[in-house]
């Protein structure tokens, strides 16, 4: 159930547990959530979900824009990073509410051409109690030009402490798709993502990246208090990501060596 007003949406939903465990299959964790248990950090992803009519979605598979996020007249979005605060953790099996405000709308011209920049805050509460505070940073842009030149993507740091290897498969990004219910289609429909989008490949979502580095940094560090991450070029599926740590800096390295995310942890414990 949601209620919306031109920058505000509420939602509610149940933290079930057969969904947590559907992810921890897909991003291949040996867990199983009962009610009561704790849901691991950014898990709160796949719930609250805004399905609409197809004829509410825009071209690619996203719903139209010009409800909390205004109409800019660019059609392509990105999720370029986000950062978070985890008061204490959602409870599974219990109900919570989802309140979204539209902090930030604006259009500029970048190097590349028009872009807008769009910061949704999430304010996610179990009983009463403020559980995460989010915030979303979405860019929109143009039609990429056939004749335009890839913009060149930073060189990742190669001095980790620790890294994990993972890779992703076409049925893996599709699963992760439907429990977010993210319809962007660049995640996919491969002949959208290559021939509309001029991607090489399926993209790996952001969120699913910055998905896995919370997990690494949870495992090795301790419980978050916040993590903030960016994303800094697209990584395709069919590409390992090596995710990196030193400290409580975190990166994902495609195998070619660019840098794909930059992340940085905060503790419990600091």
């Amino acid at each position: 159930m949601q209620n919306a007003t031109p920058d505000h949406r509420s939602q509610n939903d149940l933290i079930d547990p057969a969904r947590a465990n559907a992810l921890a299959v897909t991003l291949r964790i040996e867990q199983a959530f009962s009610v009561g248990d704790a849901l691991p950090p950014f898990f709160h992803q796949i719930y609250f979900w805004d399905p609409q009519p197809a004829q509410a979605l825009g071209r690619d598979g996203h719903p139209r824009v010009g409800g909390i996020i205004p109409d800019m007249g660019l059609p392509r979005r990105m999720w370029a990073g986000g950062r978070l605060a985890f008061h204490a953790p959602l409870s599974v099996g219990e109900p919570a509410l989802k309140l979204t405000t539209c902090e930030k709308a604006e259009r500029k011209a970048g190097r590349s051409g028009a872009l807008a920049l769009v910061t949704l805050r999430h304010e996610i509460s179990q009983a009463g109690v403020l559980r995460v505070t989010e915030r979303q940073d979405l860019v929109y842009r143009e039609d990429a030009r056939p004749d335009a030149a890839s913009p060149q993507p930073p060189d990742a740091a190669t001095d980790e402490e620790s890294r994990r290897q993972f890779s992703f498969s076409s049925t893996l990004l599709f699963r992760y798709s439907a429990l977010t219910f993210n319809g962007h289609r660049i995640h996919y429909d491969l002949p959208y993502a290559q021939k509309t989008e001029g991607y090489d490949g399926l993209v790996v979502h952001g969120p699913l990246l910055a998905q896995l580095l919370m997990l690494m940094a949870q495992q090795e560090l301790g419980p978050l208090a916040a993590f903030g991450f960016r994303a800094t070029a697209p990584l395709m599926h069919f590409e390992e990501a090596t995710l990196c740590r030193k400290g409580q800096r975190f990166w994902v390295r495609a195998p070619d060596g660019r840098q794909c995310m930059t992340a940085t942890a905060e503790l419990l414990s600091e």
